[in-house]
């Protein structure tokens, strides 16, 4: 229960210092540090969707960022024809994405271990290179987003405050959206199968259809994921979707702690922040992001959230 008010509490104070983001980067005169938080906050909603198949649900992903770059293209491409209305651009950046899930979720969730690592991977790629071969959308250079999404007489996400509290709010309701699913009858059947998914079937789960309504779930919450960080940018390129950009997720999951609601949250913080630091101090930031990935794994395979659980009952 210490540990819980521990985890608990870092949380919180996490969150309040980003709702005081805007105020003390005005205050302070550091706009970097307010576009720095935004990044962050778009990178967690995927980590967290990515840890709803991954920590809970076992199913180890390493072609999630396809949905993020769905996402972004999805508030791109309108754009580049003129179609700037978010309550246009984000429905269809969580449908594509969910489409995306679904076509692809009945055939990879009928494999297990290495071959759902690489069949994720496969499908992920293949959508890379599409992107990249549409001349129209900018290929491999990418494209510009000049405007961003419009909410009319609702919000003018132009101004920086306005979509830095979107994303804000939307990080909170993309935790407790997990937090509800993970805590009901529907969370206890993915757990289960992940544990021992004979036994859940013994007992009359039909654990595909759940295992695919969850995977479909954490696929349009990032395509979410992906409409802000689209947004944000006003840049979007196939390089969002990489597999590499999938490894920074996940490495953003394990190093948070994985099967953890706070997990992810923290491991995106700690890994923007990490990246800014390392990056200002050598090129070869990625070979120490590396070893720390080895480290986490070998010696904290509960991460940031488990670390503070163990340190206070150690206390």
């Amino acid at each position: 229960m210490v540990a819980m008010n521990l985890r608990t509490g870092v949380t919180c104070a996490g969150f309040l210092l980003l709702a005081a983001a805007p105020a003390a980067a005005e205050w302070f005169d550091q706009p970097f540090a307010l576009d720095l938080a935004m990044r962050l906050m778009c990178l967690a909603i995927a980590a967290v969707s990515l840890n709803l198949i991954l920590g809970y649900g076992g199913m180890i992903s390493f072609g999630h960022a396809a949905y993020l770059g769905i996402g972004a293209y999805a508030v791109g491409i309108p754009a580049y024809y003129g179609i700037t209305s978010g309550f246009v651009q984000f429905p269809l950046a969580v449908g594509a994405a969910a489409l995306f899930a679904l076509l692809t979720g009945i055939i990879c969730l009928r494999t297990k271990g290495v071959y759902f690592i690489m069949i994720t991977l496969a499908f992920a790629q293949m959508l890379f290179f599409v992107i990249v071969s549409i001349e129209e959308y900018g290929g491999d250079d990418g494209l510009v987003i000049d405007t961003k999404s419009t909410f009319a007489g609702v919000a003018d996400l132009e101004d920086t405050h306005a979509l830095y509290y979107l994303i804000f709010f939307s990080l909170l309701a993309a935790f407790y959206l997990v937090k509800r699913v993970v805590a009901a009858r529907f969370g206890r059947v993915i757990v289960g199968a992940r544990q021992n998914e004979a036994r859940m079937q013994a007992i009359g789960y039909d654990t595909f259809r759940y295992r695919l309504i969850c995977y479909v779930l954490a696929g349009a919450l990032c395509g979410y994921a992906g409409a802000l960080l689209g947004n944000f940018t006003g840049f979007i390129s196939p390089e969002m979707m990489d597999w590499t950009r999938s490894g920074e997720l996940m490495f953003m999951v394990i190093l948070g702690g994985t099967g953890s609601l706070f997990g992810p949250v923290m491991g995106a913080a700690a890994f923007i922040l990490l990246e800014e630091l390392f990056s200002a101090w050598t090129i070869h930031w990625k070979l120490i992001f590396g070893v720390l990935l080895v480290c986490t794994v070998l010696y904290a395979r509960r991460g940031i959230d488990g670390f503070l659980g163990r340190e206070k009952r150690d206390d």
